[in-house]
């Protein structure tokens, strides 16, 4: 009778071990998903269409929590989820594409390993522009080259495209700029410049077109678009030029494109979401293939639609290939990103 009663208990245990053992690790957890800007900002509007979604595409279902960390153009959240974040899958991050930059000029703020995170994927590429407030007498870029004054304009930090798109156009085209940096994010860059602080700023074109204020500003002839930074002009600003042809136009040296395309390829990661680095590879590929799913689920199209986005995502495999080569520059490129966006010596 002992015996019966003993293999009883030794079976119920057994299985409910194997039951326990065969459950999915994300079961009855959440996930945090880390934004390094502020509420209402592109990058944080798209984490919370993503973790809106994700969750259900990951085996377990866990349940998904969007944390603002804003400073520094994303620096501190990148430094949280390098160094802080356990590598256990249930915290991941939205940063900045180009703070590779920041690693690679040796900013000392810098404390994690571009080619180490954990590159889940991204939701859309983001080629940048550059607007003008219509009532400055700056109408083009020629204008700016050719000014007395350099127009301000507004930015978080080094790393970001209000920093080092400015910067760029400076070398290679010789339209000077005075940066205004330290804004925390967005919203209080858009303050900046309807209070006339700064009368110009660099962001993503995808950003641009979606959200306010910029559809107001578009309406009422606030602004005007300089410059482009994708390869072949964008179809909502067929006569905005590009720097591309800026540099053939006023003859940029070799040299000079190829450091462009070097600080340019961040619009190749667009809105990154990554992972601390260290996670075991099957919970990074559980991660990436949710996203993937995630980027074709019905749903979060017909969310991203209302909010006047579109998806063109890149998977983490590309993301990890695109950063790996963004931080393997040889050092005469890195000589001159230091010259350029300044390091710490």
């Amino acid at each position: 009778m002992k015996k019966g009663i003993l293999l009883g208990l030794l079976l119920y245990f057994l299985g409910s071990a194997i039951v326990h053992a065969q459950s999915p690790f994300f079961q009855g957890k959440t996930i945090n998903l880390i934004v390094g800007y502020q509420p209402g900002d592109g990058y944080d509007i798209w984490a919370r269409l993503l973790a809106a979604h994700l969750g259900k595409h990951i085996p377990g279902t866990p349940g998904m929590v969007v944390q603002n960390m804003p400073g520094a153009g994303s620096m501190i959240a990148a430094n949280y989820i390098y160094n802080v974040a356990k590598p256990d899958g249930l915290t991941l991050g939205a940063i900045g594409p180009s703070l590779y930059i920041d690693q690679l000029v040796g900013k000392k703020e810098v404390q994690f390993d571009w080619a180490k995170f954990g590159w889940v994927g991204s939701t859309e590429n983001t080629p940048w522009l550059l607007y003008m407030k219509t009532d400055t007498p700056y109408k083009s870029i020629e204008d700016v080259r050719k000014a007395a004054q350099a127009p301000k304009c507004s930015a978080t930090s080094s790393g970001t495209s209000g920093h080092f798109i400015p910067k760029l156009l400076e070398e290679a085209v010789g339209a000077k700029f005075n940066i205004v940096m330290g804004y925390k994010g967005g919203a209080e860059q858009d303050l900046a410049f309807e209070r006339g602080e700064v009368v110009c700023r660099s962001l993503s074109i995808p950003t641009f077109f979606a959200r306010e204020p910029f559809i107001t500003w578009r309406k009422k002839n606030t602004v005007r678009i300089l410059m482009q930074t994708g390869r072949k002009r964008d179809p909502r600003m067929p006569d905005v030029p590009t720097i591309h042809e800026l540099m053939s136009e006023y003859k940029t040296p070799a040299v000079i494109r190829s450091l462009v395309t070097v600080i340019l390829a961040g619009g190749d990661l667009g809105r990154p979401f990554i992972a601390p680095p260290g996670l075991p590879v099957d919970r990074l590929k559980t991660l990436r293939d949710a996203f993937q799913k995630t980027m074709t689920d019905p749903a979060f199209l017909a969310d991203v639609k209302t909010r006047k986005l579109a998806a063109d995502p890149d998977s983490g495999d590309q993301l990890e290939a695109i950063a790996k080569e963004a931080v393997s520059q040889p050092p005469e490129v890195v000589e001159r990103m230091k010259k350029l966006l300044g390091g710490d010596s």
